[in-house]
């Protein structure tokens, strides 16, 4: 079967939940439901706008209070875990990422090489964390006095907060719930009753976890090339298609061709009904909405370079004085393209909404409809946040920032 582009992206958009326009009325349903379709939601604290994981959520369920999220863990429906980075994942996955921690499959990643090191130098001091949460119950860092911050490492934690993480690496501990978003750690059985409640955990044998993990990775991104399916749960070395020739020939992988790619591109049988709408031009994106900077669709660069023609670096982690767009720029996705990047910040105190900047993909034409459309998404991120008065300073190019303006103030109007 051959695909354009656009319906390669419309496929991949179709699995994210990111195609058409959320239907009304959010759900705790929904929201565990969404978080089992991406089957990852990657955690990061920067909030200059919504936390990452709030934002990706929202970008997909529109409007929900951000609450939901810490009590789907609490309940123990969700679980944190380290996989593409640390992530909330739905518990009925338990199963498949306990048994590639315990493979080793993650034995490259920093968390779990630090784990490793804190376990070998300082067991005692991690013993002791565990027995004090075995007597007094779950704890979090500030719990701990702390004995001393190293000078180099782990963010110059204190003790007490690296065992605690390379005891939850480990898988001794888990994340009970958390707590103005501070993880409170509880002794792994006592979270996994509760979760227990929830999913069936089934198991997984070590023979399959390699294949499982290719086959949920194809699944939560609608296609994929061989060499993008490793980064998904960061399972080590790419993928080659030779490795995924007996997936295909046993049905359990679909191959297709796209346009412009050179390499072939898979899809998971789960999709084969979208696969076809999209091969025969119905499946059509609707949808414009503001992304995170760690949202599945972007966090692979090489992945959305090609799916997208969109080069994006997270630039919150490289100096002030090298940033092209600024600390926290959201993609801004407009029906099946990602157009542009937004620079912002929520003023909660004030109920204002900042757009520092916004910055139009080259060759992207801010024709009307688009002005409308990115207008739209902005203004409904800005009242989600409890923002409604946007601002918008700058824009490249310059003209844009002016339509944007008129746009807001014509919604504004609209919805009184």
């Amino acid at each position: 079967m051959n695909l354009s582009l656009q319906q390669a992206r419309n496929l991949h958009l179709e699995a994210q939940g990111l195609l058409g326009k959320p239907a009304p009325g959010a759900s705790r349903k929904r929201l565990l439901a969404t978080i089992e379709r991406m089957q990852l939601l990657q955690i990061d604290t920067i909030h200059v706008v919504a936390r990452s994981p709030y934002l990706v959520l929202f970008s997909r369920l529109g409007a929900y209070p951000s609450d939901w999220l810490g009590e789907a863990l609490e309940r123990g429906e969700i679980f944190e875990c380290w996989s593409h980075e640390a992530c909330f994942v739905p518990s009925s996955a338990y199963a498949l990422h306990r048994a590639h921690r315990e493979q080793g499959g993650r034995a490259g990643h920093w968390a779990d090489k630090h784990a490793v090191r804190a376990h070998d130098a300082q067991r005692a001091g991690m013993d002791a964390v565990l027995e004090h949460i075995r007597q007094h119950g779950p704890a979090r860092t500030s719990d701990f006095e702390g004995t001393q911050r190293p000078q180099t490492g782990w963010w110059g934690w204190k003790d007490e907060k690296r065992w605690l993480e390379a005891l939850f690496a480990r898988g001794e501990l888990m994340v009970a719930r958390r707590e103005r978003f501070q993880r409170v750690y509880d002794l792994s059985e006592r979270v996994l009753a509760r979760m227990a409640r929830i999913a069936e955990f089934g198991s997984v044998a070590p023979a399959d976890v390699a294949r499982r993990l290719i086959l949920e990775s194809v699944k939560a991104l609608g296609i994929s090339q061989a060499r993008w399916i490793a980064d998904y749960y960061r399972t080590g070395r790419r993928h080659k298609d030779s490795e995924l020739e007996p997936l295909v020939e046993s049905g359990a992988l679909i191959r297709v061709e796209v346009e412009g790619w050179e390499q072939p591109a898979y899809v998971h049988p789960d999709h084969a009904q979208a696969l076809s709408k999209a091969a025969a031009g119905r499946l059509r994106a609707t949808y414009s909405t503001l992304l995170s900077p760690f949202d599945p669709v972007v966090w692979d660069r090489a992945r959305a370079s090609v799916m997208f023609g969109f080069d994006y670096t997270i630039e919150c982690y490289v100096p002030e004085a090298k940033r092209r767009f600024g600390y926290f720029v959201l993609p801004i996705l407009d029906r099946g393209q990602l157009v542009g990047r937004l620079d912002a910040k929520a003023h909660r105190a004030e109920g204002r909404f900042e757009v520092k900047c916004i910055h139009l993909e080259p060759g992207v034409r801010a024709d009307e409809a688009r002005i409308a459309a990115v207008a739209r998404a902005i203004q409904a991120c800005a009242d989600w946040h409890g923002t409604p008065e946007v601002q918008v300073r700058r824009s490249d190019p310059r003209e844009l920032a002016a339509g944007l303006r008129a746009a807001l103030r014509s919604a504004s109007q609209a919805a009184r």
